[in-house]
């Protein structure tokens, strides 16, 4: 039974659909990152023009997240969602009449990925509050869990994808393929039975509804911990994602403007590589956290992925580098996973859109700030030492709050009450706590 837990969200037939059309969705996605990132670094032979093209998808997360959170709790979610698929759609097919036309400036290319990453950004809220409304409480953890497999089913199947059509000399054709992806979530998002948000007795302002989602997200100690948590990830783990292609690049033999097909095919098998354990570790948490429960398993998973990043690090040749990857992989998608299902389990149900929004925020912005600073510093004093010093980081701020802060890890335990249950929320959101 326990082998079914992770799987046992499907049974749920609306987010059965959603599910599978994501999965398509994801597949385009990830051939399109991989392709605009071999890209330029193959274009410019720089680190910092890797991470920067990366960190422009998830940048916009900090400024925008909020503001969609806050709109995720008003607005009609399917109308919303739909819209904006249809928009990634037009500037996915952008970038593959740009690569035709000869068009593929750095700076160009970087741009237009700005742009799609605004779009993702304000409708993330949307998708992440949708997951309580789709599955009950006890298949919550499950649900998110498998969530992160098939992203990163995504992340295993797009890359290759990607390593293909590029070995064929296209890089278009890998955006063509990701607009046409969007078609599957714009079908499942239309056939959803999504409720409209209830209706308030009086406007309110947009600034007043994202303060008072941080004040639910201040108040409440599961919450705090989990954005703080996240936060420190993101700047010092997540940014080798940004980095993979230019890992690769290093691998084949480095220069401005050579080896743009051998960069792409290791770039595709690094990033499978990272899918591939994430799958593996994302389809095994749910048994995990109900054999040595949730917060153990999320506190050393957050110990683990510094280990398994440092090993990825020194990795001297491609074989031991996709290995070390896929383990970088597992490790990580369960401290996403299971912070994620923190602030899932403890946000208030009228504020969950809007402190998963935080969530987001800090994972976006620190994110899209450590990418390109660790990209700077590598190409300085190495991107082996770089990735190690970040990852030791992230090992002490973890080790200092167990020695220290013990509480704070403990409030990443399930609530002692309901999330729905706002009379618990403390004070400090005083008269400004209104349902949506």
């Amino acid at each position: 039974m326990r082998r079914l837990a992770a799987l046992r969200p499907l049974r749920h037939r609306n987010y059965a659909l959603l599910f599978s059309a994501s999965l398509v969705s994801n597949v385009g996605t990830w051939m399109q990152t991989v392709a605009v990132g071999s890209l330029v670094a193959v274009v410019t032979g720089n680190n910092l023009w890797a991470a920067l093209v990366a960190a422009a998808t998830f940048l916009p997360t900090g400024l925008l997240s909020p503001v969609g959170g806050a709109l995720a709790d008003r607005l009609d979610r399917r109308r919303f969602l739909v819209a904006s698929n249809l928009v990634e759609a037009f500037l996915a097919a952008l970038l593959a009449v740009l690569t035709v036309t000869g068009h593929t400036s750095p700076a160009l290319v970087t741009g237009v990925v700005l742009v799609a990453g605004c779009v993702t950004a304000t409708s993330m809220p949307f998708v992440a509050s949708l997951l309580p409304d789709l599955v009950p409480a006890e298949d919550l953890l499950g649900a998110v869990s498998l969530n992160s497999a098939q992203w990163n089913v995504g992340r295993v199947v797009g890359p290759a994808l990607a390593a293909g059509v590029v070995a064929l000399g296209s890089y278009s054709l890998a955006f063509a393929i990701n607009a046409v992806s969007f078609g599957a979530t714009i079908v499942a998002y239309w056939l959803l039975p999504l409720d409209r948000p209830a209706p308030v007795s009086a406007p309110e302002r947009l600034w007043r509804r994202i303060a008072d989602g941080a004040r639910a997200a201040r108040g409440e100690p599961g919450c705090r911990t989990a954005i703080g948590l996240v936060a420190a990830a993101a700047l010092l783990a997540a940014p080798f994602i940004a980095l993979i292609p230019a890992k690769a690049h290093a691998l084949v033999g480095g220069g401005v403007g050579t080896h743009g097909r051998a960069t792409a095919a290791v770039a595709g098998a690094l990033t499978t590589a990272q899918g591939v354990g994430a799958v593996i570790g994302a389809l095994a948490l749910a048994g995990l956290a109900q054999r040595v429960g949730r917060r153990r398993l999320l506190v050393g998973s957050l110990l683990a992925t510094p280990t398994a990043l440092c090993l990825y690090a020194w990795s001297g040749s491609v074989v031991p580098a996709v290995a070390s990857l896929a383990l970088v992989g597992a490790c990580y998608i369960a401290v996403l996973t299971g912070l994620n299902t923190v602030v899932q389990l403890r946000a208030p149900s009228a504020y969950r859109a809007r402190v998963l929004s935080l969530f987001m925020v800090a994972l976006g912005v620190l994110y899209g700030l450590g990418a390109p600073l660790q990209g700077a510093l590598a190409d300085r004093i190495g991107l082996a030492t770089t990735t190690t010093a970040a990852a030791g980081l992230l090992a002490a701020v973890v080790l200092a709050l167990a020695a220290f802060r013990p509480a704070a890890l403990h409030a990443l335990d399930d609530p002692p009450t309901s999330p729905v249950d706002l009379a618990a929320m403390p004070p400090v959101l005083g008269d400004t706590a209104r349902a949506p």
